[in-house]
């Protein structure tokens, strides 16, 4: 990816009208405009229904296995986005991955705070088990807020005795509501997407007074022992670097299989501009190995 590539996203960002730490229904209209503005491919279908009570936006493109699904938990601070303004993004990786896409609409703060939007995933899961579809058959994918909430699902879904997934992809994921990474502040400045300031106020009210170190609420402080393998791609500018860094290393800990990728001088949730950025296009298309991969071993797995 060339420099100039870079700058361009980076003054892109840091111009926008997107404030996460702002006024929450004006930032949800910014943010649905802004990820709406750009219709869809003319060949991705999607159709909203529920799982387990739950909404969701299914999502196709030719020539996919519908018996394989991409579950994606999209990003917004757990207070702003959509199923719907994370189509762009969620129809691209089920489309790699040559699956069925099925976006979670789950609860936001703070009308709903922790654990609906835990509640909420586990439900859709739960629902797609129900409907007969093996878990060894289901990846999750899910990017900032939606990458934290993903791990804690995976933990949430090993309390309730239910099988893991084959795999699970997060971008950027948002692992520590207490935002003691060194990061938070060391990349302040870079950072063309988020501030801590936001970040804290967000925290607030997702937690709505819970600990933040709670496990379900910050999966870093988790025991991730037992969880599906785990892929984490994040950028060198963004103050959610050490989130990453150390919810590989907790895995690790764990003896989860995991991979890092720390993609240089890019920000916050970079893949969602592969049409601009060359590494954006390369990580999607990692991401995209790694949970085909999984698919392929759970499968030959099951044939011995």
């Amino acid at each position: 990816m060339s420099q100039e590539q870079r700058l361009m996203l980076d003054g892109m960002l840091r111009n926008g009208p997107l404030d996460v730490g702002g006024d929450i229904a004006e930032q949800r209209k910014i943010f649905e405009a802004m990820l709406t503005a750009h219709p869809l491919p003319d060949d991705v279908t999607t159709a909203a229904t529920e799982l387990g009570g739950v909404p969701v936006i299914t999502s196709r493109t030719p020539g996919t296995d519908p018996t394989l699904v991409i579950l994606y938990l999209h990003g917004g601070a757990y207070v702003i986005g959509s199923a719907a303004t994370a189509m762009g993004l969620s129809s691209d990786v089920a489309r790699r991955a040559g699956a069925r896409g099925v976006t979670v609409d789950y609860r936001l703060a703070p009308e709903h705070p922790f654990p609906a939007a835990v509640d909420d995933t586990v439900a859709v899961y739960r629902a797609l088990l129900d409907e007969g579809v093996p878990s060894s058959k289901i990846a999750f994918v899910g990017e900032s807020a939606g990458g934290g909430l993903t791990v804690a699902a995976l933990i949430a879904i090993k309390e309730a005795g239910l099988p893991q997934p084959a795999s699970a992809v997060v971008f950027s994921p948002w692992a520590d509501l207490s935002l003691s990474g060194t990061s938070i502040t060391g990349k302040a400045d870079v950072d063309p997407a988020l501030t801590p300031a936001a970040l804290r106020t967000r925290a607030a009210d997702y937690l709505a007074g819970a600990d933040a170190r709670s496990p379900l609420a910050s999966p870093l402080f988790a025991d991730l022992a037992g969880l599906a393998p785990l892929h984490i791609q994040v950028g060198s500018h963004e103050i959610l670097l050490d989130d990453a860094i150390r919810l590989a290393a907790r895995a690790a800990e764990y003896d989860v299989p995991v991979e890092l990728q720390v993609w240089p001088q890019v920000p916050h949730i970079f893949q969602a501009f592969a049409a601009l950025l060359d590494d954006a296009e390369a990580a999607l298309q990692a991401a995209s190995a790694f949970t085909t991969r999984h698919w392929a071993d759970q499968s030959q797995s099951q044939a011995a």
